[in-house]
Order: structure tokens, then C-alpha cells, then sequence
């Protein structure tokens, strides 16, 4: 494929690339002006993006995602194989749910005129409906795990804050739930983090916390943002592909 475009680049659109026999597709975006380096993310539904500069041309940004044409290729593979093994929840008993990075079976129990909740309790996520209801049981437990997720990410920041020596004061904190992303942080510093995060092992969360402290530092992906990376935690890379490989799970 061959592009020439002389106008600096503000829009994203679609472009695509041959791998083998696959033709891969990705979504290019345009990122802050004044950074030069290309940023290739292969998200867990498969989604491939790349975030390039304003005055990088198409050409130029298919022979760098080109480049790393095996890279995506085994992320997509990956990707694959884990959503080929991921069913859509029922909310039943019997089913597995995780929290901290530990799985617990779901107990429903519909009881007439009972207090409606849940517990965790002896390995076991205990769910109290009444009437039996597959829509309350969902939201009982997505409301369960908001409330924990707060509770375990302030605490968590709390810690990490102690490494996170450029960061002046406590930044604010929010969870919001996305689709694709763990967590983001604003021009200003505020913190944002996906409840669902909170089905992770703490040493995940602890990996997200510090990504967004670091980007408080350094908004961009630059080389000075992956240097204090490896500063304060040295084995992020290995943390971040636990958590990559199990993403799709902790997504449903």
C-alpha cells in the first residue's frame, strides 16, 4: 500500500498491512505535537492501534507498523486464542468469578424477602437475590465490586505514592468503567481507574497505579517515560503481559 499526503495528519482513519496471508488492519491517530515516536498498541479485543505524529505520512507510519508486522501478528494470536475461550457471563451458580487474581465460584440464592447483597465467603461469592433475577444478580455484583475497587485502589495508591517521589501531592482518583482501557491520567493528574481492574492480582493493580503516576511526570509514551518505569518497578514488562493475558477474562 502506498500513500503521499503532504498536509500534517489531525484525523484518525484506517489503514491496513499484509502479514503472511492475513491483511491486518489498525486505526491511526493522531498524538500530541512535538513527540516524533510512533506508538503501536494491539488492544484485548483484538483492536490494533497507532498513535503517530500530526506530520508523519501514512507512508512513513506503514513502514514502521510494518516493521513490527511479527509483533502484532503474535499479540492478535494471542488475543484470539483467549477469546476463544471466553463465555459471555450467565450469572448462575457455578460460575467463576475473580477478585484480587483469585477465581471464586458464584452462589445465588433466591430468598423471599431476604437482604439483598453479596458476600465473599469461604472461597465462595455469595449472592442473596429476591426475587430471582439474572439482570439483579449482574448488578449487585458489578455494584460489589465498585465498592471494593475503591476501597483497594486508595489503598494502593496510597503505597505507591511512596515511590512516586516527583508526585507533590495525592492526585485526585475516579473509576470509571471502559472497555479496553485500565486506566488513564489527565493533562492535570487526575487519576482514573476501571473497577474491573480490581479482578486483577495486586501486583497488576499496583503496575496501572504506577503507569498513570508516571505519566504526571511525562503525559507522552516518550523513552523518559519508560526509563522512570523501569525505575520504580524493573519487572513492569512482565507484570504488564500477566495482566495482558488475562484481560479478556476480567473484562466479562
Amino acid at each position: 500500500m502506498s500513500v503521499t499526503i503532504h498536509k500534517p495528519i489531525k484525523s484518525s482513519h484506517t489503514l491496513s498491512f499484509n502479514y503472511g496471508d492475513e491483511q491486518i488492519f489498525f486505526e491511526r491517530l493522531p498524538r500530541s505535537e512535538g513527540i516524533n515516536r510512533i506508538l503501536i498498541k494491539v488492544r484485548p479485543d483484538c483492536r490494533v492501534e497507532v498513535v503517530a505524529p500530526a506530520q508523519s505520512d501514512d507512508a512513513e507510519v506503514l513502514a514502521a507498523v510494518k516493521k513490527r508486522g511479527r509483533w502484532i501478528y503474535q499479540q492478535l494470536r494471542d488475543f484470539r486464542a483467549q477469546l476463544a475461550h471466553v463465555t459471555p457471563r450467565k450469572y448462575v451458580s457455578g460460575e467463576s468469578h475473580y477478585y484480587l487474581g483469585k477465581q471464586y465460584l458464584l452462589k445465588v440464592m433466591a430468598t423471599p424477602d431476604a437482604v439483598q447483597g453479596v458476600k465473599l465467603l469461604r472461597g465462595k461469592l455469595e449472592v442473596t437475590v429476591s426475587p430471582k433475577s439474572t439482570e439483579k444478580v449482574r448488578q449487585l455484583l458489578t455494584d460489589w465490586y465498585k465498592v471494593h475497587a475503591k476501597e483497594v485502589f486508595a489503598k494502593r495508591l496510597d503505597v505507591m505514592l511512596g515511590q512516586a517521589l516527583w508526585v507533590s501531592q495525592r492526585p485526585p482518583l475516579r473509576m470509571l468503567t471502559m472497555q479496553t482501557q485500565w486506566g488513564s491520567c489527565s493533562p492535570k493528574g487526575r487519576l482514573t481507574l476501571n473497577p474491573h481492574l480490581v479482578k486483577a492480582p495486586r501486583e497488576c493493580i499496583d503496575y496501572v497505579i504506577l503507569h498513570e503516576l508516571c505519566h504526571i511526570a511525562e503525559h507522552n509514551h516518550s523513552e523518559r517515560f519508560y526509563r522512570l518505569m523501569k525505575q520504580v518497578m524493573p519487572e513492569w514488562e512482565r507484570i504488564k503481559k500477566r495482566l495482558d493475558e488475562m484481560a479478556m477474562r476480567y473484562f466479562v
